[in-house]
């Protein structure tokens, strides 16, 4: 196994383990667990990562492709893009997701809320500055 799907194996356990919640550097910090597809293998994959909730809808969660400011996207952002939908474990709930990413000043807008609670979604910006802009999807209750 190899040492970042270790590190999530890790993630994945504590948040089941603790109803959603997990510590280190996520403590506190909203997590989801994503189910997706592999595009080419088809195997199921779950990814944990930070979510930021919409405003005034419960049913919808946006989460951010940074890939800690790599210049690539992540997988599971392909995945789950290629797919159009994927399912999500939030909190102790599960349930199926459609996918939609956002563009222009609609991604921005949510980019900039996550960074300003978040600072180091603001570094990943950084690191990827003429790069590649980081993607933002929209995972809403199916």
């Amino acid at each position: 196994m190899s040492e970042a799907a270790d590190w999530n194996a890790k993630v994945i356990a504590e948040f089941r383990e603790n109803e959603g919640r997990v510590g280190g550097p996520f403590e506190g910090a909203p997590m989801v667990l994503v189910h997706h597809r592999g595009r080419k293998t088809g195997q199921e994959r779950v990814s944990p990562m930070m979510y930021l909730p919409h405003d005034t809808e419960p049913d919808v969660v946006y989460v951010f492709a940074s890939k800690a400011g790599a210049p690539t996207d992540p997988d599971w952002y392909r995945n789950l893009t290629a797919a159009g939908e994927g399912s999500v474990e939030r909190g102790t709930a599960a349930y199926r997701v459609t996918v939609r990413e956002l563009t222009g000043a609609e991604r921005d807008r949510v980019y900039a809320e996550q960074a300003r609670r978040y600072p180091g979604f603001a570094d990943y910006e950084r690191k990827t500055a003429g790069i590649r802009t980081i993607p933002v999807l929209e995972l809403r209750q199916a």
